[in-house]
């Protein structure tokens, strides 16, 4: 499979993508749960009911990220699916910060396996693969598309039981199905008859960053403050009550009017720039003003495009920039 027809599947098909070895995924139970994690996450947890979920990001006290990760309400648990490289660590600060609560924290990421099913037609896909006693084939495919981003529901596959997230992450509209592992082997196999496209780490990211979605770990790390990322309208509430690091977040969104040393943009790449590597030289005329953190050729554009902090004096779209001696321009996002 070329990487033109992934591309081509994620953006006018469905694409499949097993995530299993790159995502964590942690079940939390207990009465105490959402109030639980509603002191440590971002965002509004104790809002979620069944069905729903949210964005959000874990930071230090000093409102430095730890991870991000989408929390879903099952309705008797909360699944958190975050990036398998923070999976392990988030476990056990969790756990060590448990006291009276009635909370427990267990790990899912070698007992449940995990697919990404990706773009216009994977509604379309799974209504064929699922099954929803209350649901034709066609009305399950109509029910899919209207999920709203975030929720989640549960259906079986043949006899097993499968959970749906609904997301947008990869920068392209979609689902995570996630499975027993047992019953990996024989999901992947229906998903890639007909109308599923096996894609590649690499066409996701394209889109991913076509969307301007950055990802921990590569466009955020230990040392990002969530508002130098943008991600400030997706994962943090302005309404819910304190939570770790929170001091720092509005300290800078009150008393510094949301001014931040850097931020995350978009940069086109036009004409014949070769993709730059990550960590690249962003210049503006002599001055070295920020770095390459993602960075792909578009299809959509038919140029190189990348994500990368610069200082706050040159973040308005249309800023003229250099990249390895190349002009760059400062562009809005989403690019497509």
């Amino acid at each position: 499979m070329s990487s033109a027809d992934e591309y081509h599947a994620l953006r006018h098909g469905a694409g499949i993508i097993d995530v299993t070895r790159s995502r964590a995924r942690l079940l939390l139970t207990g009465a105490d749960r959402r109030n639980y994690l509603q002191g440590l996450l971002t965002n509004d947890i104790v809002a979620l009911t069944a069905g729903t979920g949210c964005y959000a990001a874990y930071l230090t006290a000093q409102g430095r990220m730890i991870a991000d990760m989408r929390v879903f309400e099952l309705g008797d648990a909360l699944l958190v699916d975050l990036e398998a490289s923070v999976g392990a660590s988030v476990r056990g600060k969790w756990e060590m910060f448990i006291f009276s609560e009635d909370v427990r924290v267990e790990d899912w990421s070698e007992s449940m396996a995990q697919f990404g099913v990706l773009g216009p037609r994977a509604g379309e896909l799974l209504s064929g693969i699922l099954a929803d006693a209350d649901a034709t084939s066609a009305a399950l495919a109509t029910r899919l598309d209207s999920m709203p981003l975030h929720a989640n529901a549960s259906f079986t596959f043949e006899t097993t039981p499968v959970i749906l997230l609904r997301g947008d992450d990869a920068g392209v509209p979609g689902f995570d199905v996630v499975v027993p592992a047992s019953a990996a082997v024989a999901l992947e196999t229906r998903l890639l008859g007909p109308g599923g496209v096996s894609v590649s780490a690499a066409a996701v990211d394209i889109c991913r960053v076509e969307a301007g979605r950055p990802r921990f770990g590569v466009d955020m790390t230990a040392d990002t403050i969530p508002l130098e990322a943008g991600i400030e309208d997706r994962a943090i509430s302005l309404t819910k009550g304190c939570y770790v690091g929170q001091e720092v977040i509005i300290r800078v969104l009150h008393r510094g009017h949301g001014r931040v040393a850097r931020r995350l943009v978009g940069l086109a790449l036009p004409g014949s720039h070769a993709v730059p590597e990550r960590g690249a030289t962003v210049r503006a005329a002599e001055r070295e003003v920020g770095a390459i953190t993602s960075a792909v050729q578009s299809p959509a554009l038919g140029h190189a495009i990348a994500l990368a902090y610069v200082h706050r004096d040159f973040t308005a779209p249309g800023t003229a920039l250099t990249v390895d001696g190349k002009a760059a321009t400062v562009s809005a996002l989403p690019f497509v």
